[in-house]
């Protein structure tokens, strides 16, 4: 079995995703859960890009140890420095640069000739090659390039000292023949090409990323660049754990395999769902809630009597427990923890008390209590910040003939303040009397309501996103009253913005 690299870029390409930036600290908790995944380089940010960005590179080499960390870098002398700069800390470290090589980049974006860019990118690597022995070079947008002039490029950087050639898909154009015939192609026609891994990074505007990834590998491509849940640019990237379990179900057609523990996958995707607010589609391979649920009854009756007959994989192989147990009002304290522990988490005896706390209030409210329900509650717990506002307790009157008016009592830095505002329906009135209370100027961009599970007694989870000075938050919040939670995850977001405004 030959080892594929993977690479991850969800911190960088993934976090480009509209919407789904993340701040520093929760970058370093995106990070620490790669290194458990066992991804194999963290690709952990654009440091030139912006002061969080560079902070978010460098606290990750410093934080997160015994896994490649790489910065990304145009081929300029000031983009290389200052992530050069940013990765000091790591252990192991990548700088990664990149250049465009198709003719429409070069005409239209880069105003270079060919031979420009070939000295560019020769450059780039030399400089790269001043501050670390592994150095990956990106010919952007290889797909559409002309393949002799690509491989001639490629040739150059390796002979500078490139050791990873990224051959990216970069706008999702290719299909799986053609760009199996072009890595095929580089194999045969780039004359050193043995002295470097050859990289995919595939998009997924045409929905082919992963098959793109695949038929590379096929190829003799032994990195692939991934994200989890397939975030990224536009249509987003190849998904990680497709890549991973198609390799890992199909070892025999494939003849590879990667490093990743896969019993961590679920819980990577549900981390970075919980972090970006962009939910994971139901029907997503892998990951989607209904990717183990079988509802037809022929299914069922199969499945019962012998599992492979409608399922591939087990789900106790991406870390979906498998217990049964049911909790409710009546479950103590030690089976709540033992659940916790199946599901993967490990928290303080704070934490637990908090979560447990919110656990029995909730057990009150609901007949039933699902992995997806405390999943959510220890995510709050985890996800906990500092709390300049707190919300102590909200009262809420509204009907067809009724203003729909809101009290709210909250203790704000140790005090205790309390105010009834109406509005223009229960959640607008709410809104109204914690912006009155706190005195906030912050401009509300985005609600969002889900239910995490089904039922009328579905815990409810609600993500805004805020912004006020230049800074854009997002906050969460649970409860089984949607009124509550979206209290809650307003609040959150006020509580993430006094942190940035103390900062600043």
């Amino acid at each position: 079995m030959r080892k594929i690299k993977i690479f991850d870029t969800t911190l960088r390409d993934g976090e480009q995703s509209p919407g789904a930036s993340m701040n520093v600290e929760e970058k370093i908790q995106v990070a620490k859960q790669l290194k458990k995944l066992g991804v194999d380089i963290i690709e952990a940010g654009f440091p030139i890009a912006s002061p969080g960005d560079f902070e978010a590179v460098n606290r990750i080499s410093k934080e997160v140890k015994g896994i490649v960390v790489a910065g990304l870098c145009r081929a300029r002398d000031e983009d290389i420095e200052r992530a050069a700069e940013a990765l000091i800390p790591a252990e192991q470290k990548r700088i990664h640069t990149f250049i465009a090589t198709s003719d429409i980049h070069l005409k239209h974006k880069l105003r270079m000739d060919r031979q420009q860019v070939i000295e560019a990118a020769v450059k780039a690597v030399k400089k790269a090659r001043q501050y670390t022995d592994d150095v990956e070079f990106s010919a952007e947008d290889a797909t559409r390039s002309d393949w002799d002039y690509l491989c001639k490029v490629i040739e150059e950087v390796i002979k500078v000292g490139a050791t990873t050639v990224n051959i990216p898909d970069t706008v999702g154009y290719t299909i799986p023949q053609e760009y199996g015939e072009l890595i095929e192609y580089i194999l045969n026609k780039v004359p050193n090409i043995d002295k470097a891994t050859i990289s995919v990074h595939c998009h997924n505007d045409l929905g082919l990323a992963v098959a793109n990834s695949l038929t590379a590998i096929l190829k003799g491509a032994g990195q692939v660049e991934c994200t989890i849940n397939g975030i990224g640019e536009r249509a987003g990237n190849a998904a990680l754990e497709e890549i991973v379990m198609a390799l890992k179900v199909r070892g025999d057609f494939f003849k590879a395999d990667t490093n990743i523990v896969t019993q961590e996958i679920y819980r990577t995707s549900r981390l970075i769902s919980k972090i970006t607010g962009m939910v994971v589609q139901p029907n997503k391979a892998i990951v989607g809630a209904n990717a183990f649920a079988h509802e037809a009854g022929i299914h069922q009756d199969g499945v019962l009597k012998e599992r492979t007959t409608y399922e591939i994989m087990r789900p106790e192989d991406i870390g979906i427990p498998s217990s049964k147990i049911v909790l409710g009002k009546h479950s103590g304290r030690h089976a709540f923890k033992k659940r916790l522990e199946e599901l993967g988490f490990s928290l303080s005896e704070d934490e637990l008390n908090r979560a447990f706390d919110r656990f029995k209030k909730l057990a009150d409210q609901k007949k039933y209590i699902f992995n997806e329900d405390l999943e959510a509650l220890v995510s709050d717990e985890v996800l906990r910040i500092a709390e300049f506002y707190n919300l102590i307790d909200l009262e809420v009157s509204s009907g067809t003939k009724k203003k729909p008016t809101a009290t709210v009592r909250l203790k704000i830095n140790g005090e205790e303040k309390q105010i009834t505002v109406s509005g223009d329906g229960p959640v607008d009135s709410v809104y109204k009397a914690i912006t009155e209370l706190t005195g906030s100027k912050a401009e509300l961009n985005k609600f969002e309501i889900k239910a995490i599970t089904g039922g009328t007694d579905a815990l409810g989870e609600v993500t805004v996103i805020l912004e006020e000075g230049g800074h854009t938050v997002r906050g969460h919040g649970s409860d089984t009253d949607i009124i509550v939670a979206s209290a809650k995850a307003y609040i959150n977001a006020l509580n993430k913005l006094a942190i940035k405004n103390k900062k600043s």
